[in-house]
């Protein structure tokens, strides 16, 4: 728990959001039932955008803070952690980045919905990782958590915006046979945005892997392609 008198008063500023009947509403879309993906996560209620206007409205606070944060059983919580953590790391501090990814690393346990990835790796573990050695994502990739996998391939949509591909690639050829849904669509998802560059690069990998992708994966990643050409996709007539 975060003990200072900062992290008091967040702690005070969320209470006073939270909202009941979103709490409900978020728990439902966030899959929190029994042996769903979010089994027992909590919810206070409070919006995304709430959130961002929060994490403006504490811009002094520390790395410790916004880590401090992540040890919260809420969900909201946690997600502000990661949005306060994403605004450190745009600072041009090289030794405070560092320190912001290894703490992104080592609690990636409680980076644990597809909304906490997804608004926080690319922004952290993929622009960290753009000049450095890539191989923490290929093992997050191997991982047996959902979250650390689908941090391997959404962290890539950093290099994507880049131009560069060859991670998403090799990484979505080795979430080809995941179990889960979520991934499915994450590794779909980052396809699309290679094609919506490069509509070659997309269709040069499903050429070689759309015959073994799950229907999830191939659906997402052709979304934005021509009627026709996407349909070609679908049945096959390649």
């Amino acid at each position: 728990m975060i003990a200072n008198m900062l992290g008091t008063e967040i702690r005070g500023r969320l209470e006073e959001l939270a909202d009941h009947k979103t709490a409900e509403i978020l728990r439902w879309f966030f899959k929190t039932g029994p042996g769903e993906y979010g089994e027992g996560d909590m919810f206070r209620g409070i919006r995304v955008p709430v959130l961002r206007k929060l994490c403006r409205e504490f811009s002094h606070a520390s790395v410790d803070d916004a880590v401090g944060l992540l040890a919260s059983g809420w969900h909201e919580d946690r997600l502000l952690g990661l949005l306060m953590l994403v605004e450190r790391y745009k600072q041009p501090d090289e030794a405070q980045r560092t320190l912001i990814f290894n703490h992104y690393c080592s609690r990636t346990d409680r980076i644990n919905n597809w909304d906490l990835v997804d608004l926080s790796c690319p922004r952290i573990v993929g622009c960290h990782l753009q000049e450095r050695d890539r191989l923490p994502l290929y093992r997050f990739a191997l991982s047996e958590s959902l979250w650390e996998r689908r941090i391997a391939i959404v962290s890539t949509f950093h290099f994507i915006r880049a131009g560069d591909f060859g991670d998403t690639l090799a990484i979505a050829e080795k979430l080809m046979g995941d179990a889960e849904d979520l991934i499915h669509k994450a590794t779909g998802w980052m396809l699309r945005e290679v094609g919506k560059r490069d509509v070659d690069v997309l269709e040069g990998f499903l050429s070689e892997y759309y015959r073994g992708m799950p229907r999830t994966m191939l659906r997402y990643a052709i979304e934005k392609l021509p009627e026709p050409r996407r349909q070609d996709w679908l049945k096959g007539r390649i």
